[in-house]
């Protein structure tokens, strides 16, 4: 059946350098740190191209995502291919010892650590399998050549398994306060599905598009797109499964075109309960262990942040809320508040040193990092925009930050507004 129209819905930083120098560096990979965590969140939200049009019976956006609300789906298993296009800069592989290092793993760090490894999700194409039975079992295995990484969640257990170094993880798994007794560890695409309609206001269109086919099963199509210009969010796209309400297909498309950002998708799935050995995890014999707690003391002997206790599996934190002040958010920055509401909203913070260096100023690094960023300039002075096809960041020389889903100019006027 050819897609059909609905009603619009407006609903939903010798070693002390070396270290010194890292920290330093931290405040030159705020875009890049950004862009791993939005990426390593969205990437998990399965999808998968179309491959027909059922029959099904019309329903309004409101409908469908009270449809969405609703779905109960707490078994699964399938496999997942995810292609994440997002820009990033050529840096031959350091981008991804950045990202681990923002995500925590570091000095006295290990390679199957779950922060860390998932961050291998910001780019590239990759291929998962995941099964979940209820909020206290869930595994994730990421396919490699020749190799396989697993993040297993069983109980209070988690156990993280980098089959390549031959490495173990593991920590245990929490109910604080910090993180809601009744958070559910965000395994399933309902989790993923609900975090983008949260950004559903009045600042959002909702409609549905038609009807598609998502690993054999028949889905609906919601359509989530910014009312506002200056976002680099073109649309969302959802897939929910007729039958069950879950979304089965998340694809986000930029606002500049060209292919999706994010193109994540289930090959396979099945609603059947997964076998319990599924989820049974002993280290294999000869492999180095990690606990929770010694990753965390090697941390803290090296000078750097300790990251969060993954109090439950692929747990990325909460984002800042759009129009509200927060101390919370993309690696928990102090201070950090928000300019403006919706799809335009961007996120700002200060430093407290100075900016990127740049030009013969800044030495050998400040040519390295001319040639990642532009140079601006406005009321504010001057600073670096760092862009990718969804995510922009501008770094003044200051040392104060803007990064939103929005574009090079909008950051540059907040800076002036900000003056």
């Amino acid at each position: 059946m050819a897609p059909y129209a609905s009603d619009d819905s407006t609903t939903a930083g010798e070693v002390d350098e070396q270290r010194s120098g890292r920290r330093k560096a931290a405040r030159y990979i705020v875009p890049v740190t950004v862009v791993g965590v939005a990426a390593a969140t969205i990437g998990l939200v399965p999808a998968l191209a179309d491959s027909g049009d059922p029959d099904l019976p019309k329903i309004t956006a409101q409908q469908l995502i009270e449809k969405i609300a609703k779905s109960d789906v707490q078994q699964l298993s399938g496999t997942v291919k995810i292609s994440t296009d997002l820009g990033l800069p050529n840096l031959g592989g350091l981008e991804s010892g950045l990202l681990s290092g923002a995500a925590g793993q570091g000095e006295g760090g290990s390679s199957a650590d779950p922060t860390a490894k998932l961050t291998e999700l910001a780019s590239g194409t990759h291929t998962l399998r995941v099964a979940a039975d209820g909020p206290d079992k869930q595994k994730l295995s990421l396919l490699e050549n020749a190799a396989e990484y697993s993040v297993i969640h069983n109980g209070k257990d988690v156990w993280g398994y980098d089959s390549k170094s031959n490495e173990v993880y593991h920590g245990t798994s929490s109910e604080s306060p910090e993180r809601g007794k009744d958070q559910q560890p965000p395994a399933l695409p309902k989790d993923f599905a609900e975090e983008a309609l949260k950004a559903v206001d009045d600042t959002t269109s909702v409609t549905v598009d038609g009807t598609a086919q998502v690993a054999g099963r028949d889905a609906y199509k919601l359509v989530v797109e910014p009312k506002q210009s200056g976002s680099t969010v073109g649309a969302i796209t959802v897939a929910v499964d007729a039958k069950t309400g879950m979304p089965l297909k998340f694809t986000l498309t930029p606002a500049g075109g060209g292919p999706a950002v994010v193109d994540a998708g289930f090959t396979k799935v099945s609603f059947a309960e997964p076998a319990a050995s599924t989820f049974d995890f002993t280290p294999p014999k000869g492999a180095k262990v990690t606990e929770e707690k010694d990753a965390g003391t090697a941390r803290d002997k090296a000078g750097e942040t300790p990251r969060k206790a993954p109090g439950k599996p692929f747990d990325l934190g909460e984002a800042p809320k759009a129009g509200k002040d927060s101390g919370k958010g993309v690696g928990d920055l102090d201070g950090m508040k928000t300019i403006g509401e919706g799809w335009t909203a961007i996120a700002t913070f200060d430093t407290g040193g100075e900016g990127v260096p740049s030009g013969k100023a800044g030495g050998e690094f400040g040519g390295f990092m001319d040639s990642l960023g532009d140079k601006v300039h406005g009321k504010f002075g001057s600073g670096t925009v760092f862009s990718t096809r969804l995510v922009n960041a501008l770094v003044t020389d200051d040392g104060k930050v803007y990064a939103g889903l929005v574009t090079k100019d909008a950051l540059v006027k907040a800076a002036d507004a900000g003056k």
